[in-house]
């Protein structure tokens, strides 16, 4: 059915807007697709920005405007007539939402719904439009980013201050045992915190002490608008691997020597560079990505361990897998007209021979881990090139803890035993890595 012509009266008043918002965002053709119906609205929270999506059967025009005293977004749609979808929007936005307070909805014109997005504090939006992808329509997503960002460093830093504090106590006291040992006099001193700084390993034999915490972010693929793959008991790969990460990061926070970092703690999405970027910001000493990815076959299982590779596929399956990973900001959604985009393309192209190297070491580690409880897809650590294993200088893994795909398998997924196995035999193979491996001095403090 071919759109109606904007009247006169309806233009100017379109044009009034668009002066008075300083922004406007069209798609498609110069007409509005009047008449468009809403098929979903999602909210997704987090610390680093909050998301809100609108997905719709045609691609529609908006304008926004910041105001202030109080803070408010408003966002005006044409060509939509308020439904009880939309509505639903406002019964959406949870208390521990860090941004936004309420949400409020009405028919600000025939043709014109306004939003009205009463916020927590100053914010910084991103609005952009999707394309249909994989099971989504069009999509118009409203990205509230906090006008100051979270500094992930600091933020880790402070949680970890009194384990870096029982770190370097201990050192002291292994330079003491050290300095009296070669006069052949052994002082009485505690030696407790000295074997908990030691990392034991029946693999390999323990240096004598880690000069600083050795920060490993956790990164669990997928989330929000991502769901990754899906099982045919209907489990969502997103909240399995979150789950899993938990697990890991609970278990190296257990570590005298070691802290966690996560690239996400719920269910949000964050593009493949920003994970990167955000690894690096926190001079990470290691990015593990975890997955539990599916195959067009349901009999393929086995975890698998995968690292960067500058000259093409390991393997046939190895290409795919690192085409269908790659492809989560597609789905997930990102702005490809912010300037960030540029440098991570950039940053993306500079990885580097030692890095992949130092990343198969620390890959077989963990394959050999969790080859002694669970079935391998492959023997040994694949390369492909995954878009998230490309930091120029961190040792990057991404771990298949198995195929969501396979439905034994996607039972042994939902087992909180399972899960608590697999976070096990990640510490164990970075722990034998590190022991072997142990990180030199950082050239400033953190």
């Amino acid at each position: 059915m071919r759109s109606p012509k904007i009247n006169l009266s309806k233009r100017k008043h379109l044009q009034t807007c668009a002066k008075f918002a300083g922004f406007v965002l069209l798609l498609g053709e110069i007409e509005i697709a009047w008449g468009a119906k809403i098929l979903g609205v999602r909210i997704w929270p987090s610390e680093d920005y909050t998301r809100i999506t609108l997905e719709s059967d045609k691609p529609l025009p908006i304008t926004q405007q910041i105001l202030t005293n109080p803070d408010r977004l408003v966002v005006d749609v044409q060509g939509l007539e308020l439904n009880p979808t939309l509505k639903d929007l406002v019964a959406k936005v949870k208390p521990n939402d860090p941004y936004v307070s309420q949400i409020r909805v009405g028919q600000f014109q025939p043709g014109i719904v306004r939003l009205v997005f009463d916020l927590k504090e100053p914010i910084k939006p991103q609005l952009f439009t999707l394309d249909p992808v994989a099971e989504y329509n069009y999509r118009m997503v409203f990205d509230l980013y906090p006008t100051t960002p979270p500094d992930p460093l600091m933020e880790l830093v402070k949680s970890s201050a009194r384990k870096e504090s029982a770190l370097a106590k201990s050192n002291e006291e292994i330079d003491l045992i050290a300095q009296f040992a070669a006069k052949k006099e052994v002082p009485k001193v505690p030696t407790a915190p000295i074997a908990q700084a030691i990392p034991e390993t029946k693999d390999a034999p323990a240096p004598a002490k880690y000069k600083r915490l050795i920060t490993i972010a956790i990164d669990p693929g997928h989330g929000g608008e991502d769901p990754g793959a899906i099982g045919s008991m209907g489990s969502k790969e997103k909240n399995v691997v979150l789950s899993i990460a938990k697990r890991l990061r609970d278990k190296i926070e257990g570590e005298a020597y070691m802290r966690p970092f996560l690239t996400r703690d719920g269910d949000y999405f964050v593009p493949l560079n920003v994970r990167v970027q955000k690894a690096r910001r926190v001079e990470a000493d290691l990015f593990v990505s975890i997955h539990a990815d599916a195959f067009i076959q349901p009999h393929a299982k086995g975890a698998s361990v995968f690292a960067l590779s500058q000259l093409g596929a390991s393997s046939s399956m190895a290409r795919w897998m690192a085409n269908k990973e790659n492809a989560s900001d597609l789905i997930g959604g990102i702005n490809i007209k912010t300037k960030d985009q540029q440098v991570a393309n950039l940053l993306l192209d500079m990885s580097t021979t030692a890095q992949i190297k130092d990343s198969l070491q620390v890959g077989n580690s963990i394959l050999k881990q969790i080859g002694g409880f669970a079935p391998l897809h492959k023997a040994k650590v694949e390369q492909a090139s995954f878009a998230v294993l490309k930091a120029p200088d961190i040792p990057s893994i991404l771990v298949e803890t198995a195929f969501i795909s396979n439905p034994q398998e996607e039972a042994r997924l939902n087992d909180e035993s399972y899960q608590d196995r697999i976070a096990e035999a990640i510490l164990k193979g970075i722990k034998e890595y590190f022991s072997k491996n142990p990180p030199v001095a950082r050239r400033t403090n953190s």
